[in-house]
């Protein structure tokens, strides 16, 4: 079991042994995601357009459905006819359904954001009453946080609740926005202030309760199928036993549950993916020009290659951090720790590994959606052909769960709050780093073993990172917060760095499992990946340091990235080649 921590992917090196690969699901786990499979190929692809139409009761039927399947109650306890799988198994579940465009954002609104607040800080009467009948649809959910005036901060929202003289209920007023399944939920988590407090409430709110009423389904650019409405609440009389947790934790509950949300997102966003680069291929390898398939040439060759590495570095760094995730529930939990805390903590000891997962799911769908499109050519463009539905659909992830500008910020902060409390040592290995620098170079060669060279270039990559944030919080101190440039450029920095290590783990496990000869197209995505993101973290890094630094301090720091970003020639067209050979002669998404 890894013992590493959240945060310390930066200043500790992690063992291909100790992660979990998706070549590694039991036959359980493959039996789930088969049902999720069969789920969507049966009742949401034949139903898109349906779907996308709001076809009255259409999505409401949906989430019975596949409640009825279990599919909604992976991660449930059993005590409330769930099935208590662990975090990994309900994690599929997430990616497995995440191919189904409008179903997918129901479905996760209703098992994460709609559920969970009940799940994990209800008392047992809330539990008793809500989560039985949430496990199977026969309830609906929703999540009400977002208010017209509070986006980003959302702890700023004006939505009051107020205790009735005679102390049995509160009378919540305000507005909400964005709310998906607001349409058709029967039970939402209301976000409030009671009286005069700084931080949000939570209340279970029921849909038949007097005061509640409704806004028209919102038009949007994608997710059409997916209910938007506003939620209005005037003097909405709450019963107090409906009070989540306890008074002012509100804002913790949402911030947890975001947390939750982000990792999910990115598990969405890879489903969404593998969808996407199976319709391209498909359409690159029956649409012909000049007498032979599209899929013959080297342009559309590079963007299937692309799309595929994409995909597989995302899906190696979920993985990574699910598992971390599952590891920290469990060495809470033999500490002694009840299972829904232990959960709790766990997510948030990755929080900031989730941040990035946010990031990274949302922009690799955004740009495998993209190319897709442009493999689709004219018909890409087509609202005859399944692309013009993935591409607008995408579009909404780089938004949801908080913007991916919010996630670059948090990223940063949370690794430099770490740090403040004694979490987190990065002050310590950045100064190593910050000593190298005027040391003679390390000039040796690295090894001819497999990844030998990789694993330095990672190893470099993390100094990157650490010379620059940590010269970026000695010199700019407390006004860093406010330097969002800088703070994005050091957050693509960790997240390129960490997801290069990522995918460098797991086909490092591969190797040994297989054998290194098996595995010549995922060694070859982890030499173009780490190539590529080379110069992607040299650049971020300069115009981080140029935006700060000056002088002597700078040219030597400016020496430092191009020495922590320096890889070898390699040849990219070539590995692209047999990576993109194997999806199009098996087309389909086949790693």
């Amino acid at each position: 079991m890894s013992a590493i921590k959240g945060g310390e992917f930066l200043i500790k090196e992690t063992e291909a042994k100790d992660i979990f690969i998706p070549e590694e699901w039991d036959e359980e786990q493959l039996m789930i995601a088969q049902t999720c499979n069969d789920f969507l190929e049966q009742e949401v692809f034949p139903n898109l357009e349906r779907i996308d139409s709001m076809e009255e009761g259409l999505m409401p039927s949906l989430l019975e459905k596949a409640g009825a399947l279990g599919m909604l109650s992976v991660s449930i306890p059993e005590e409330y006819g769930g099935f208590e799988k662990d975090f990994v198994t309900g994690m599929l579940v997430t990616e497995i359904t995440g191919a189904g465009h409008s179903f997918a954002v129901a479905f996760s609104a209703h098992s994460g954001i709609g559920t969970l607040p009940i799940l994990y800080y209800g008392n047992k009467a809330q539990k008793d009453k809500y989560i039985p009948k949430l496990a199977t649809a026969e309830w609906k959910a929703s999540y009400c946080l977002t208010e017209p005036g509070s986006g980003s901060d959302a702890n700023s929202g004006k939505t009051k609740a107020t205790l009735t003289e005679d102390g049995k209920h509160y009378l919540i007023t305000g507005q909400k926005m964005w709310i998906t399944n607001g349409g058709f939920a029967d039970i939402y988590t209301v976000f409030a202030k009671i009286g005069n407090d700084e931080n949000l409430s939570a209340f279970i709110v029921e849909r038949g309760y007097e005061g509640i009423s409704f806004g028209a389904e919102e038009k949007k650019m994608g997710i059409k199928g997916s209910s938007t409405v506003q939620v209005f609440f005037n003097d909405c009389k709450v019963p107090i036993e409906n009070l989540l947790s306890e008074q002012g934790k509100g804002f913790k509950i949402a911030l947890n549950i975001l947390n939750i949300g982000r990792i999910k997102l990115a598990g969405a966003c890879l489903g969404g993916c593998k969808k996407g680069i199976d319709l391209s291929v498909n359409y690159a390898n029956e649409r012909s020009q000049f007498g032979r398939p599209i899929s013959k040439y080297g342009a559309i060759r590079h963007k299937i290659a692309e799309q595929a590495i994409q995909v597989f570095v995302l899906e190696s760094s979920l993985y990574r951090c699910t598992r971390d995730i599952g590891n920290a529930i469990k060495a809470l939990e033999a500490g002694g720790m009840d299972h829904v805390n232990a959960l709790l903590k766990g997510v948030e000891q990755f929080a900031t590994e989730a941040a990035i997962l946010k990031v990274l799911g949302s922009e690799v769908t955004d740009y495998v959606m993209d190319e897709g499109v442009q493999i689709y050519g004219g018909m890409g463009y087509s609202a005859e052909a399944p692309m013009d539905r993935a591409y607008r659909d995408a579009r909404i992830n780089r938004i949801f769960e908080g913007t991916n500008e919010i996630n670059r910020m948090l990223i940063v902060d949370m690794l430099l709050k770490k740090a403040m409390k004694g979490e987190l040592d990065l002050m310590g290995p950045a100064m190593k780093v910050a000593e190298e620098l005027v040391s003679i170079p390390d000039f040796s060669e690295p090894g001819d073993a497999l990844f030998d060279k990789e694993k330095k270039y990672v190893q470099n990559f993390k100094k990157s990172v650490l010379m620059v944030a940590g010269s970026a919080a000695q010199k700019l101190m407390m006004t860093l917060s406010k330097e969002q440039e800088i703070l994005t450029n050091i957050a693509d920095m960790a997240i390129w760095t960490y997801a290069a290590e990522s995918v460098l783990l797991r086909v490092e496990k591969l190797a040994i499992l297989k054998g290194e000869e098996n595995v010549k197209e995922q060694v070859a995505m982890v030499q173009t990946y780490i190539y590529d993101v080379a110069d992607k973290i040299n650049k971020a890094g300069k115009d981080a340091l140029n935006s700060f630094a000056e002088g002597d301090e700078l040219r030597m720091q400016l020496m430092g990235i191009k020495r922590f970003t320096k890889v070898q020639a390699f040849n990219p067209k070539t590995a692209r080649q047999t990576i993109a050979v194997k999806v199009i002669d098996e087309n389909k998404y086949c790693y």
